[in-house]
């Protein structure tokens, strides 16, 4: 019995040893030391970041960049390396609207479990596709799914990027086709200055994101609000000069 209870405490031990660990390396820990931005809390302007994931996609990126057009609104895409090496008008055509365009890995890889390495492959992969297509060299990061960790944050940093994810009450949750108020109503009841908000251009009907998108649009610049580029958002942030300065680095090694 004393043995079965030694083994019990000791499991107990390391299970909540090892969450407790985890615990420590939340949003709070990577947020203090700048390695990842969920948003860029501000008072002196109304500007709000509007994000697309996982595309480009042939049947409804132009139908969003067209929307976008309208308002007058610049967002930024975090594109997969190998859609864009399959649709690179689209991609090149964000780029001349005045989008930015960031980088998603090249295959949307699960990261979760990886080694840095391979981590790093899939962020070169795409850099280098996103670049010899536009022209433009991209810095800001957002792993598929949302997940980090150390080796998530080591391989962005290895490669010079600043791991960008999204506020965490402007998840449109829009890949589950939630309905479209649902959608409208999550961005608009929580909507505040600073915030980057989440959408998919891509990996299934992306109706409801679109439709969704018309009546987000004209109600927020209707309230004052501003739609920015992440990058333009990041001008904002306390640790502009280090995000800045990594870009800056960045371009320079392609020099």
């Amino acid at each position: 019995m004393k043995w079965c209870l030694s083994i019990i405490i000791i499991v107990s031990i390391n299970f909540y040893g090892i969450h407790a660990d985890a615990a420590k390396k939340s949003r709070f820990y990577y947020e203090k030391k700048g390695d990842i931005v969920w948003e860029v809390p501000m008072k002196d302007e109304k500007l709000i970041a509007l994000t697309f994931d996982d595309g480009p996609d042939p049947k409804y990126t132009p139908t969003i960049l067209n929307l976008l057009q309208k308002y007058g609104a610049k967002a930024t895409f975090f594109v997969v390396g190998d859609r864009i090496t399959s649709f690179p008008k689209l991609a090149q055509r964000e780029v001349r609207e005045g989008h930015e365009l960031a980088n998603h890995t090249y295959s949307h890889l699960k990261v979760r479990g990886q080694q840095v390495e391979r981590i790093e492959q899939e962020i070169e992969k795409a850099d280098e596709r996103i670049q010899a297509i536009t022209g433009i060299k991209p810095y800001l990061f957002r792993p598929p799914t949302g997940y980090y960790d150390d080796r998530v944050v080591k391989a962005a940093k290895n490669q010079q990027y600043t791991i960008i994810l999204w506020s965490w009450h402007q998840d449109t949750f829009d890949w589950r086709n939630p309905g479209v108020g649902k959608i409208v109503s999550q961005v608009l009841n929580h909507a505040r200055s600073g915030d980057i908000v989440l959408f998919h251009d891509t990996g299934g009907d992306r109706t409801q994101t679109i439709e969704a998108l018309k009546q987000i649009l004209p109600k927020l610049k209707e309230e004052g609000y501003k739609f920015v580029t992440v990058s333009e958002l990041l001008k904002h942030h306390p640790n502009y000069k280090s995000l800045y300065l990594m870009q800056q680095q960045k371009q320079h090694s392609v020099q």
